[in-house]
């Protein structure tokens, strides 16, 4: 109980060289899953983008060769992947194209509607209040931006006794396509879509800003 307590904290928010061992992972582990979610929504070249609970720094990484003429930004609440994050995206940061800070979803350091696009992969189930802190995003989105929630696993579907497993080790929760749904529409969102990849056991939710 001990060990998966410790790997509980990491998986929330990795600190010291098993933190950084565990960000390099979820790089590679993601990278499919972030792939078929960013496949779904419309990224134009010039946006500026914010990925909120950026970990080690692979999807800015992947958004910043998509906008190839705007910037993204990365935030994490964990120094380590702040660390790590940039080590990623050395290059692009030494051009002016990529940002990575450290800071809070609930408490976002950047302007009223400053983005067009915000990605949250594998992130949002430990965010601590999750309806204000998605109406948080909302506040730094442009009118007609987009939100996209991306998530390796949901209640429900094919993988639901495995995931439920799991999340009751990491302590967090999982929600099923219609809560994620509810989530979105309560926090303010307009044209709301849950997107499912029953065979990967994956979900993804799209919300706009309303104009």
């Amino acid at each position: 109980m001990r060990i998966m307590s410790k790997l509980s904290q990491q998986w929330r928010k990795p600190t010291g060289w098993l933190g950084g061992l565990l960000l390099r992972a979820m790089n590679i582990n993601h990278s499919k899953l972030t792939d078929w979610g960013l496949s779904h929504i419309s990224i134009g070249t010039q946006d500026t983008i914010l990925d909120v609970g950026c970990g080690g720094g692979g999807t800015v990484r992947k958004l910043a060769r998509i906008a190839a003429e705007g910037k993204v930004y990365g935030i994490d609440f964990s120094e380590e992947s702040v660390t790590v994050s940039r080590r990623t995206n050395k290059q692009l940061i030494k051009i002016g194209r990529v940002e990575i800070r450290h800071g809070s979803v609930s408490c976002l350091p950047f302007s009223d509607a400053m983005f067009d696009l915000v990605t949250a992969v594998n992130t949002h189930n430990y965010w601590p209040d999750l309806v204000t802190d998605m109406r948080e995003v909302l506040r730094v989105l442009k009118p007609g931006g987009t939100l996209t929630i991306i998530e390796g696993g949901y209640k429900g579907g094919k993988y639901a006794h495995r995931n439920e497993r799991f999340a009751e080790l990491l302590n967090i929760a999982l929600h099923s396509v219609n809560e994620l749904s509810e989530l979105f529409s309560i926090a303010g969102y307009a044209d709301v879509q849950i997107l499912e990849e029953y065979g990967w056991g994956w979900i993804s939710g799209i919300g706009r800003k309303p104009f």
